[in-house]
C-alpha cells in the first residue's frame, strides 16, 4: 500500500479500517482479498434487509441470520470459514475500541460447523448434470432426480408431495384427485407444504419426514419437469394410502410412499455408477439428495442474480419476503425462474 493512500476512518467505513489493518499485519493479499468479499457480502446483506443496519450497529441476530442465509448455500466448512473471518472482524474492531461488543462470539459458541482443513468439495458443471440425468431410464428414478435439481427441495420434501400438490397444465393419465385450492390458477406448480412432520397424521396419512420449511411455498414446475412427471404418472402404480403419493415405489415395497431412505439409496445408486459417490467419502465431495439442493441454489442463483427469488423457492425467508414474492408470483417468481432454470434433459 502506497503511502500517500488515505486510511479510512474507523467510524465512516470499520471494514475498509480492518482490511488496511489486515495488510499492516503482514497478511497476504489473498487474505485481505477474502476478509473483504466476505465482510462486504455482510455489509450488503444487512443494508438490503427490511430493516437496514450499519455493520458496527449490528447485533448476534443479524450475524446469526447471515450465518443462517449461508447454509445450503455454501458447505459446512465453508459456513464455518465465513464465520470466523466475521468473529475476527469484530473481535479485533472492538480490541481497538470502535465496537463496543463483538456479537459473533455468541453465533460461534452456538454453531455446530466447523472448518475441514482439506475441502473436498466437488463442483459440477450443468452440461456435466444433464449428462448424469441422461443416464437415469426408469420413469420412477428420473423424476426424482430431475424434480430435486430442478426444484431445490429436500428429500423429506419430496415424499411428503401428494398429487394433490401438483398442478400440470396438461395432467396427463392420473387418478381424478382434485388439486389444492392453493394451486388453482397456478399451472405447472408444485406446493410444498410447511405442514408435514415425521410421525403426525397429514391428508390422513402418518409421515415419515419433517417438511423443514418457514413457509409453504408454490414452486413453477417447467417443461422437462412436467413431461417426465407426466411420464412418470402414466406408469404409477395404484397406491396404499388414500393420501396419493405422488412419489411411490415399484420394488419391493410396492405402491408404498418413498420415505426420505429410498430417495438417498436410489440418488446414491446412481451417483455410485456415475464415480460421484464412495463410500468413506464425506458430505462434501458425494453427491447426494442434499448436493442437489446445493445445485440448484448455485446455479439458479447464479443465472438470476436474485437471491430472494431463490430462497422463496428453497423455502427459507422471512414473512417481508414471502408476502413480496407471493403477491408478484406471476411477474417475478414464475419469470425468474422459467427464464433461467436450466435445462437437464
Amino acid at each position: 500500500m502506497s503511502s500517500d493512500t488515505a486510511t479510512p476512518e474507523p467510524d465512516e467505513d470499520p471494514i475498509g479500517y480492518f482490511l488496511d489493518d489486515v495488510t499492516y499485519h503482514g497478511k497476504s493479499e489473498r487474505t485481505r482479498a477474502f476478509y473483504e468479499r466476505v465482510l462486504r457480502d455482510f455489509q450488503t446483506y444487512l443494508s438490503e434487509g427490511s430493516h437496514p443496519t450499519a455493520v458496527a450497529a449490528a447485533s448476534h441476530r443479524d450475524c446469526m441470520a447471515y450465518v443462517h442465509g449461508l447454509r445450503g448455500d455454501h458447505s459446512e466448512s465453508t459456513v464455518a470459514t465465513y464465520a470466523s473471518y466475521l468473529h475476527r472482524f469484530f473481535a479485533y474492531m472492538t480490541q481497538v475500541g470502535t465496537f463496543e461488543s463483538n456479537p459473533m462470539a455468541l453465533v460461534m459458541e452456538e454453531m455446530d460447523e466447523s472448518i475441514n482443513t482439506d475441502p473436498t468439495r466437488r463442483e459440477i458443471s450443468v452440461a456435466e448434470m444433464r449428462a448424469f440425468v441422461g443416464t437415469i431410464g426408469h420413469p420412477l428414478e428420473r423424476a426424482v432426480v430431475l424434480t430435486l435439481l430442478k426444484t431445490g427441495m429436500r428429500a423429506g420434501e419430496l415424499c411428503n408431495l401428494d398429487l394433490r400438490d401438483c398442478n400440470l397444465a396438461e395432467p396427463g393419465p392420473r387418478p381424478e384427485v382434485p388439486v389444492r385450492a392453493a394451486l388453482d390458477g397456478r399451472e405447472d406448480s408444485l406446493y410444498v407444504a410447511s405442514e408435514p412432520s415425521r410421525g403426525a397424521v397429514t391428508n390422513g396419512e402418518e409421515r415419515s419426514a419433517s417438511n423443514k420449511r418457514k413457509r409453504d411455498t408454490t414452486v413453477p414446475i417447467d417443461d422437462e419437469l412436467a413431461r417426465t412427471l407426466r411420464r412418470w404418472l402414466a406408469i404409477r402404480p395404484d397406491v396404499r394410502s388414500d393420501a396419493e403419493a405422488l412419489f411411490v415405489s415399484t420394488s419391493g415395497d410396492w405402491g408404498q410412499r418413498l420415505t426420505p431412505d429410498m430417495v438417498h439409496h436410489l440418488v446414491e445408486r446412481h451417483a455410485r455408477d456415475h464415480g460421484w459417490y464412495r463410500d468413506g467419502g464425506g458430505t462434501e465431495e458425494n453427491v447426494t439428495p442434499h448436493y442437489f439442493r446445493h445445485f440448484f441454489t448455485t446455479h439458479l442463483r447464479d443465472r438470476t442474480g436474485d437471491r430472494g427469488v431463490v430462497k422463496y423457492l428453497r423455502g427459507d425467508v422471512a414473512q417481508d419476503v414471502i408476502d413480496t414474492y407471493t403477491h408478484e408470483w406471476g411477474s417475478r417468481v414464475r419469470e425468474s425462474y422459467e427464464a433461467n432454470i436450466y435445462s437437464l434433459v
